[in-house]
């Protein structure tokens, strides 16, 4: 009796299961599921709205079929000018147990070294060997190895860095190469499809495909006093090793270069960002034909972003732009005309929402450069021409200085203080110069030096202040030596670093 039971409930419950799949799709989802012989296909019901895509224009034309995306043509332009690289770095360092005994004379012994190897992707940007990609692919690197789409090989050249937007620009001896073509990454709209090339884990000329999910997105991941971050958010798939490739729109021209994701795990989960290829196109053209970036400064010290709570407060009818909350006295924008509690609403005619969208638009420009401010003023609106300064105040173009040394060195030095001065005097020793702070440069490519390392000695001769150390090592070429110890360590180490 009880199995009988059972299968009548079975049957029932197979009937109406059936009649809820047939009713949901006859009245509520008509034509989502389609059968092809013996098996079942999902398909995708036809677009009857505004499908994003690669030329919003050419879209509007019809040149573009939403319903029809194909991404071939654009994996097909970008995918020659993405390149692999293989950053080497050799990892050694030499010590003593004793840091102080017969210290002038001492001469630490190399315990050993070891080669450490990441990989990221890069861009070609001219065909005679330019090529573009991220500052955090390259910057421990001693050897940079580059393998193009039809698998030649070659060793690169660093040509410049710049940690403030993570871009690097490197170069190998070749002609002919597949370079990339430029789009304008203002005309970026969000919903727009784009391609990510590059090569995650190892993968060589790996595509895949999404939409731009956001604009202007500040992450605060870029760790540089001056880091500018106004990133191109896509749901591309992006994972490490896509670090320096290409964000493409469908006609495969570059919009961006890929540059990090958002994730818990440090694999994709969901978003990637990209730099907006109108600062790259800068950054690479200043290092390319300056050997450093020129900014370009307004001389505005503070802002804040505008909202609906602080646009009702001001008695506006607005709730996007940036509020001037400080002004450096004589600095561009004061000079202007600029004051105090503005509200930029535009730049050179783009519409001003955030405060990293008018850092962006600032990376593009260099020293002598003009910027037209779109501003209100207590509701009032006004319209300035500022002419942008370099950091000292000038229009000059500014050549590489002692603060652009110590950039591509990568440090922050620091005087001992007292208890450490002391504690040197009862082995006779006058001082010596700490490391406060480190950056992606030349200290971290060559060496495996960390930060609270007190440097005593460059190449067998004391050094007792940051001035004396910063003069030497910028006049030094080749290979030097600095020693010293980590307070704490009981030992001596010693560094070989290439200038």
């Amino acid at each position: 009796m009880k199995m009988k039971q059972f299968f009548g409930y079975l049957l029932v419950s197979l009937g109406v299961s059936s009649l809820t799949i047939l009713g949901y799709h006859h009245w509520i989802n008509p034509g989502q599921i389609g059968t092809s012989g013996t098996s079942t296909e999902v398909y995708s019901d036809t677009f009857d709205h505004i499908t994003p895509n690669a030329s919003y224009a050419a879209f509007q034309s019809g040149a573009i079929d939403g319903a029809t995306t194909d991404f071939t043509k654009a994996a097909e332009r970008s995918m020659p000018a993405v390149v692999h690289i293989k950053s080497i770095k050799k990892a050694n360092y030499s010590y003593n147990r004793d840091p102080f005994f017969d210290f002038f004379g001492f001469r630490p012994q190399r315990q050993g070294n070891q080669e450490l190897v990441s990989t990221g992707s890069g861009v070609i940007i001219s065909p005679d060997g330019y090529i573009v990609t991220n500052n955090h692919v390259i910057a421990d690197g001693d050897r940079l190895e580059v393998t193009l789409y039809d698998n030649r090989s070659y060793m690169a050249t660093v040509i410049g860095t710049d940690p403030s937007t993570d871009l690097g620009l490197i170069k190998i001896e070749e002609t002919g190469l597949p370079a990339t073509g430029f789009a304008n990454s203002d005309n970026v709209r969000v919903g727009e499809w784009v391609v990510a090339v590059g090569n995650p884990f190892n993968l060589s000329s790996t595509v895949t495909a999404g939409i731009v999910s956001a604009i202007g997105r500040d992450l605060e991941i870029i760790k540089d006093r001056a880091a500018i971050e106004s990133f191109i958010q896509t749901d591309a798939a992006v994972n490490p090793g896509n670090s320096g490739g290409a964000l493409v729109n469908l006609e495969g021209n570059l919009v961006g270069i890929n540059t990090a994701i958002s994730s818990p795990t440090g694999a994709y989960a969901g978003y990637a960002f990209a730099v907006p290829v109108n600062i790259v196109r800068k950054v690479v053209g200043d290092l390319k034909q300056f050997g450093t970036v020129q900014r370009g400064f307004l001389g505005i010290r503070e802002v804040y972003n505008l909202n609906g709570t602080l646009a009702k407060e001001l008695n506006l009818d607005i709730s996007e732009g940036v509020v001037i909350e400080k002004l450096s006295q004589g600095g561009a924008a004061e000079m202007a005309g600029v004051r105090r509690g503005d509200v930029i609403v535009k730049a050179d005619g783009i519409s001003i929402k955030s405060d990293n969208k008018l850092s962006e638009l600032l990376a593009r420009k260099r020293p002598g450069d003009q910027i037209e401010l779109s501003v209100l003023r207590k509701g009032k609106p006004m319209t300035f021409t500022a002419s942008l300064t370099n950091q000292q105040g000038t229009t000059d173009i500014l050549a590489k200085g002692r603060s652009e040394f110590l950039k591509e060195l990568g440090a922050d030095f620091g005087e001992l203080n007292d208890r450490e001065l002391a504690a040197l005097a009862r082995y006779d020793i006058l001082g010596g110069v700490k490391v406060t702070k480190l950056y992606a440069g030349k200290l971290r490519q060559s060496t495996s030096i960390r930060e609270g390392f007190v440097i005593l000695k460059v190449d067998g001769q004391p050094v007792t202040n940051a001035e004396e150390l910063t003069e030497r090592l910028e006049h030094t070429r080749g290979n030097i030596r600095l020693e010293g110890y980590y307070p704490g360590s009981g030992r001596l180490f010693a560094y070989d670093l290439e200038l």
